[in-house]
């Protein structure tokens, strides 16, 4: 048994609270995103889903997580940042598999579940850097003392099987270089275990794409470029190698320019 093993045991209905929150949120996200976009189907058909496909949906991705989140290993995990985080990715992995089985263009439902996953991601950034957008205008200021709130949680790097990264500072940058990711493992066992690879590709089109926007969100200047990442775990490589940059990158050119 893990040493983490009771953390999750005395805590019962603690969880039990957190993933009635964690799906109501998810549940809302689904239906706004869903009801309010054109899908298309296997045919190449432009669709929209009404409410009876919606609920059907999300009734199947609730059974579907059910069955995947003993395949989480939650126990094994360090801290709660680690366990709510891979809990998110339960519901992806379950989200993703949902949609391509469903009648949709695989495209199409890559391109849904990816909105999915920004609308919520997008209200969680914006109510944790609220702070910092509210006491400076500087984006820099704005991006460090978010990032660094972040890494105290819920990506802590207490190190493996938990979040494990390398933080530096360069100039106004803040650079955290993640060597181990429990969503990412998470979504490549299922991967690996499964046979089932677009498991991974569903996870890296949303999570793994959400953070040049997030950053844009956070420094909250008007400008685009705020983050670099020219590896990343989900690919294979053996660091996410994140830069948030004080300065966007389009306005470094142009005044380079």
């Amino acid at each position: 048994m893990s040493k983490y093993d009771d953390t999750i045991g005395n805590s019962q209905a603690h969880w039990r609270i957190m993933r009635w929150i964690l799906w109501r949120f998810i549940r809302n996200a689904a239906l706004r995103v869903l009801m309010d976009r054109s899908l298309r189907n296997k045919t190449g058909r432009e669709i929209r889903w009404l409410r009876d496909d919606i609920n059907s949906f999300l009734s199947d991705v609730s059974t579907r997580v059910a069955l995947l989140r003993p395949l989480a290993q939650l126990g094994g995990l360090p801290d709660f940042g680690s366990r709510l985080m891979v809990e998110l990715a339960i519901y992806t992995v379950a989200a993703d598999r949902t949609l391509r089985d469903s009648d949709l263009d695989p495209q199409s439902a890559r391109d849904a579940l990816a909105d999915i996953g920004w609308s919520v991601y997008r209200r969680q950034l914006a109510f944790s850097s609220l702070p910092a957008r509210l006491v400076t205008g500087d984006p820099g200021k704005r991006l460090r003392w978010s990032i660094r709130g972040l890494l105290i949680f819920p990506f802590r790097p207490v190190g493996a099987p938990g979040y494990a990264a390398e933080v530096f500072g360069e100039g106004e940058d803040i650079h955290t270089h993640f060597t181990h990711c429990p969503p990412q493992s998470f979504a490549r066992r299922i991967a690996d275990e499964t046979g089932d690879p677009e498991a991974l590709a569903g996870f890296a089109n949303s999570w793994c794409k959400y953070d040049w926007p997030g950053a844009d969100l956070i420094a909250a200047d008007g400008h685009r470029g705020h983050y670099i990442r020219r590896q990343t775990l989900s690919a294979g490589d053996p660091v996410c190698d994140m830069c948030w940059a004080a300065r966007a990158a389009s306005e470094t050119t142009k005044e380079d320019g």
